[in-house]
């Protein structure tokens, strides 16, 4: 089968579309021929970083057809329309995954290929509404988000949550998904063009951050109280904020880093807050059923902002690294 491997940490050129031999699904394990694969942070991440002495497969996003099962047990499964959901050997227990857990996509060769093997239990019918490129789309982000919003974040009908840096795919999976639940939603960017688009997608409001007094507007618009939930996954940079804008009571759940990890925080301002401050990443398989059935019953449809063929992985990955575009990009297998 064709897949984009790769061999050695570096820039986008590093990627290599080749072949590489069709895996077997062994008991309890299904091969899924891949439609679409879904890029996320992680990958570009994995890419630049990769030390390992094989070449290996990157992708976590993946929807396809069922083309094998490593046991008669799941025969059902075969030639059924799939959707993977990427947070593998989860474990038992809601609260957070056991010592087995891995994400698809290095260690655990991806998605970015014309077949993947996957436990069997990591597979969910794709929603029938949903082309494979905006199933696709959903899983890794979805998924984060999810679990960040309800699981930890409890966000109610009616409540006011910020979303700063809208435009990354876990901000515009949750702006979607916190609208049809019945929130208000508040988000920030420096681009103009990601706040008109954040608007078009269903955002209350969107204010720029470049603007000296975009945290006065925000506590206008969430007025009386205060920002009942932040979904913040930019860390060092926007986590201060965050904690000025809360309501007392209010949370925060976090979920990535990608301004810093290193934060001097103000504990006076927090505890007299009694401000939940919540880390989180991915989610239970619970948790991915959940999303979809939610996905199907309001007919959810993710924001997609570029396609590009698999051997075009490299052109995806440069797209990704200047950070322009709003909604998923996409390879199209």
């Amino acid at each position: 089968m064709k897949a984009v491997m790769v061999s050695r940490g570096g820039p986008p050129d590093v990627l290599e579309y080749k072949d590489t031999p069709t895996p077997a699904p062994e008991p309890g394990q299904a091969r899924v021929g891949l439609k679409a694969a879904g890029l996320n942070h992680r990958d570009v991440w994995q890419r630049r970083a990769y030390t390992a002495p094989e070449a290996n497969i990157l992708g976590s996003d993946g929807a396809g057809v069922v083309e094998e099962v490593g046991d008669p047990e799941h025969q059902q499964w075969v030639g059924r329309e799939v959707v993977i959901n990427p947070s593998l050997y989860w474990g038992d227990r809601e609260d957070g995954p056991g010592p087995g857990y891995q994400i698809l996509g290095i260690p655990t060769p991806g998605t970015y290929a014309e077949g993947v093997v996957v436990p069997v239990d990591n597979l969910v019918p794709k929603p029938q509404h949903l082309d494979f490129l905006k199933a696709a789309a959903i899983p890794l982000a979805g998924l984060t988000a999810w679990r960040a919003l309800f699981s930890q974040g409890r966000l109610a009908p009616g409540e006011t949550l910020l979303l700063p840096g809208i435009g990354s795919g876990v901000a515009g999976m949750a702006l979607m998904i916190a609208k049809k639940a019945g929130a208000r939603v508040i988000v920030t960017s420096s681009s103009e063009d990601k706040l008109a688009k954040a608007i078009q997608q269903g955002a209350d409001f969107a204010f720029n951050y470049t603007d000296e007094s975009w945290e006065q507007k925000v506590r206008e618009m969430a007025a009386p109280d205060g920002i009942d939930l932040v979904l913040d996954h930019s860390g060092e940079q926007t986590l201060p904020a965050d904690l000025r804008l809360l309501r007392t009571g209010g949370r925060i759940t976090f979920l990535g880093a990608t301004t810093g990890s290193q934060l001097i925080l103000n504990l006076r301002e927090a505890f007299f807050k009694q401000v939940h401050l919540i880390g989180t990443t991915m989610g239970s398989p619970r948790e991915f059923r959940d999303l979809f059935r939610f996905v199907e019953q309001h007919r959810l449809e993710p924001e997609i902002n570029h396609v590009y063929g698999l051997a075009e992985a490299s052109d995806a990955h440069r797209l990704m690294e200047e950070g322009r575009q709003f909604g998923k990009i996409m390879l199209e297998i």
